[in-house]
């Protein structure tokens, strides 16, 4: 008879006992002292449960690090520009624009070609599949164009969000089939860090412990995986703006993601100096009642990610989720006013709120390029100041001060 004991340290201790005549099975026939049943060393199991395998040479450790450093390098962040070819309709439908696959060209081409005054500020721009192969109008592919500037080039590889059976509506993410030979290809053609995302939702009965622990387990598989292939992984777990939810209860549901996410990285020995996290900020839900500061937004925000996020973790990379520019710039600038010590580079990886004013100037037509580029660049430098805490809120202008929000956000 074999006892299964879980001690205080999480580690599982296993006896095993010599019980009387009835724990064993009449056809013997034999009397139980003629059994012998080794006694098991608890400590020799223990030793072997936590032995170490290294799972990366210090070679690969220092390229991961300092990827992931050049990205969140001080003032820099992300352009998030791996809207998937469905998300580009619902950009460049409602300014008129046909989503075909050279309008989708013309209009990235119009981002990753603006002037130098980008290069201060954006550290990284993550691409879709089909971006990475294209090219500028002189035949420069993007990747190379983007490289060549200085900026590092990530690759979204997740396969989308996909319904987790017995629950309210929950998701999980796919993508983990051949993800490895995606990567090593991605490597070869210039990619040096990826996104994965994964979604969350908060309800009186949402997410629930199945969701938390079956998405915080795929990130970090995809992170191991990435790893293991010379790529920096941005861990996304996304909690939804959707609901009625106020400050405090977003906090919270912040705060048991992160920890289950960073406890399932530890599991799978994800090496947290070479890697980003892409969190929402912990604000209320888009339908509660009750309006909060910056700087109460900025406050919820650090204290959730001081208890759960490692001082080991390079940058913290926020995502927008659909708040209007000018609100993404002023409480990314408030997170890093915030009087609390903050051991990672807090700063952003918007797609919407580094976009939006370019697409609305823009408009399809190549005599707009100009004017749309200069939108893009006016996002930017406003990002990369508040990546320091050094921005300064004029107002906005209509498109700026837009909320961006889209209910249950598909990417």
């Amino acid at each position: 008879h074999i006892s299964h004991t879980c001690c205080a340290t999480g580690l599982c201790e296993f006896r095993c006992h010599l019980v009387g005549a009835l724990s064993f099975s009449p056809v013997l026939g034999s009397h139980p002292s003629q059994h012998k049943v080794k006694q098991c060393d608890p400590l020799s199991l223990s030793a072997t449960m936590t032995h170490q395998y290294p799972a990366l040479t210090a070679e690969q450790k220092k390229e991961l690090q300092e990827i992931a450093q050049r990205i969140v390098a001080p003032g820099k962040g992300i352009l998030a520009a791996d809207e998937s070819t469905g998300s580009m309709a619902k950009r460049l439908n409602p300014i008129g624009v046909e989503n075909t696959e050279e309008n989708r060209r013309r209009y990235r081409q119009l981002l990753f070609t603006a002037d130098q005054r980008i290069d201060s500020c954006i550290g990284g721009v993550i691409f879709f599949h089909e971006t990475l192969y294209q090219n500028t109008d002189d035949g420069t592919c993007f990747s190379k164009l983007i490289k060549d500037r200085g900026i590092v080039v990530g690759i979204k590889v997740d396969k989308g969000v996909v319904p987790l059976a017995g629950t309210n509506g929950e998701t999980t993410t796919q993508g983990l089939d051949g993800l490895s030979e995606r990567c090593a290809q991605y490597k070869k053609d210039g990619a040096d860090f990826a996104k994965w995302r994964c979604v969350l939702k908060i309800s009186e009965t949402t997410p629930s412990e199945l969701a938390i622990f079956e998405n915080a387990n795929v990130l970090a598989r995809y992170a191991s995986i990435c790893q293991q292939n010379g790529i920096v992984p941005i861990v996304e777990p996304e909690i939804l703006p959707d609901g009625d939810h106020d400050l405090k209860r977003c906090q919270y549901v912040t705060e048991k993601v992160l920890a289950a996410v960073y406890k399932s990285l530890s599991d799978h020995h994800v090496y947290l100096e070479g890697t980003l996290l892409k969190p929402n900020m912990v604000t209320a839900g888009h339908s509660c009642p009750t309006k909060y500061s910056s700087e109460e937004i900025a406050m919820a925000t650090v204290t959730a990610l001081r208890r759960t996020v490692p001082p080991a973790v390079t940058g913290v990379t926020f995502l927008s989720g659909g708040q209007s520019e000018e609100e993404a710039s002023v409480n990314l600038n408030a997170i890093n006013t915030c009087p609390l010590v903050k051991p990672w580079a807090l700063t952003f990886s918007y797609g919407r709120a580094l976009q939006a004013s370019a697409l609305n100037a823009w408009r399809g037509d190549l005599n707009n390029e100009k004017a749309a580029t200069e939108e893009f660049i006016k996002r930017a430098e406003a990002n990369g100041k508040a990546a320091l805490g050094k921005y300064e809120s004029s107002g906005s202008g209509a498109a700026a001060g837009k909320s961006l929000y889209v209910a249950n956000h598909a990417y």
